[in-house]
């Protein structure tokens, strides 16, 4: 029997979007917490299910959710065995930060803060000073790191108070602003491959009675992107990984607790028009657009001035029943960026007049605008489980 024609679903409410656990178990809580029970000033453990220890390391793997880890254990092995130990033991994931995108999340992580005050809340976004759209990723076009981002990170705080601290990476992001601004502190040592990495993260944990040490891996994130979640490379890379984690569980010297997390999951978006809306090709979602920012499934929208309520309403009637679309005011009461009292003067413009984070298997492109984004299978950045829950799992020596 059809539906009548004023039996519509409503649109999704603001309020019914999950929200992101600033504060007491999100990525802005891990370094605080491992800080402070290291003795570094100013540090609150925040994440209170961790036990502090004098040398802390984490494994930040690119794109590994907590949904994609579960679901493949034959893959993953060595983690799916440590799923128990997770957030101190109670097997509980950690969420990320809005969006569920790397350069909020890495940045969230560095300095402890949630993206309303370290202000890089998106992939893309409106720089207020220059009317240009930023993208914090690649750091294009280049704007000076440390007015974009002027806190120090979680890394500068422990080196101050006499922490070993080290970051172990590929040489590529040595010298980039979004490492300068996120990850900067102690000393950063390049090393090509993942074994490299895991020998010398150990060897920088033993170097110091307190150590903190950072490493990273990405190909789980690219293969993800490109041939999607549970693709045969991406499995491959998950094998890989795992593999890498016990070999660093293995080395770890004395008193040292070894966390394994990511900065965002990921979701396979189907290639056809009912998954993918091209925002290039829609006449209702372009009226009153002048930039449109983020990523597909957490947009940044920056409308003509005066046509912001037009927009917003337009964008609720197209959208609404699949993603959450809210004004930027409505987004910032609901925390999506942190706590509302503590978003930052400095950051409120650089969010969207128009929020929308998609809550269905759906991706909102722009082919013509971004035709490299808008290719790949594998997507984040809204506030579902599948992008928001991250790992904590934990080794201890």
């Amino acid at each position: 029997m059809a539906q009548p024609l004023w039996d519509h679903p409503e649109p999704l409410t603001v309020e019914s979007a999950p929200v992101p656990e600033y504060g007491s178990g999100s990525l802005a809580d891990l370094l605080p917490t491992l800080a402070a029970g290291m003795g570094v000033p100013s540090q609150t453990a925040t994440l209170t299910d961790l036990t502090p220890a004098d040398r802390n390391c984490v494994f930040l793997i690119d794109g590994l959710g907590w949904e994609q880890l579960k679901a493949h254990p034959e893959e993953a092995p060595f983690m799916s065995s440590l799923l128990g130990s997770s957030r101190g033991g109670t097997g509980r994931p950690i969420t990320a930060a809005y969006p569920a995108t790397t350069a909020t999340s890495l940045a969230t992580v560095g300095t402890g803060l949630p993206p309303g005050v370290h202000g890089l809340p998106g992939y893309t976004v409106r720089n207020p000073e220059t009317g240009e759209l930023m993208n914090q990723l690649r750091w294009n076009p280049w704007t000076p790191p440390d007015v974009w981002q002027p806190y120090p990170t979680v890394f500068q705080l422990a080196d101050a108070a006499g922490v070993h601290t080290a970051q172990v990476s590929s040489p590529t992001f040595a010298n980039t602003p979004l490492t300068k601004v996120a990850l900067s502190g102690g000393t950063f040592h390049g090393r090509l491959s993942g074994e490299e990495r895991m020998d010398f993260a150990a060897e920088q944990l033993a170097a110091g009675n307190r150590s903190l040490v950072y490493t990273y891996y990405a190909e789980v994130d690219g293969k993800g992107h490109r041939f999607g979640v549970d693709s045969d490379p991406w499995r491959g890379q998950l094998m890989y990984v795992d593999r890498l984690v016990q070999r660093l569980a293995e080395q770890l010297p004395p008193r040292t607790a070894l966390y394994i997390t990511a900065d965002h999951g990921m979701i396979d978006i189907p290639f056809d028009e009912l998954h993918r809306i091209d925002f290039d090709e829609d006449w209702e979602l372009r009226a009153g657009v002048a930039l449109l920012g983020g990523e597909g499934r957490a947009r940044h929208v920056y409308a003509v001035p005066g046509a912001e309520s037009d927009v917003l309403t337009c964008w609720r009637e197209v959208l609404g029943e699949q993603f959450w679309v809210a004004s930027r005011d409505e987004a910032i009461a609901a925390g999506w960026f942190g706590r509302p009292d503590r978003i930052e003067e400095r950051v409120y413009a650089r969010i969207g007049d128009v929020v929308a984070a998609a809550r269905d298997d759906v991706l909102l492109i722009a082919s013509q605008r971004e035709p490299k984004e808008s290719s790949m299978l594998g997507n984040h950045g809204s506030l579902t489980p599948a992008e928001q829950l991250v790992p904590l799992l934990e080794v201890r020596s």
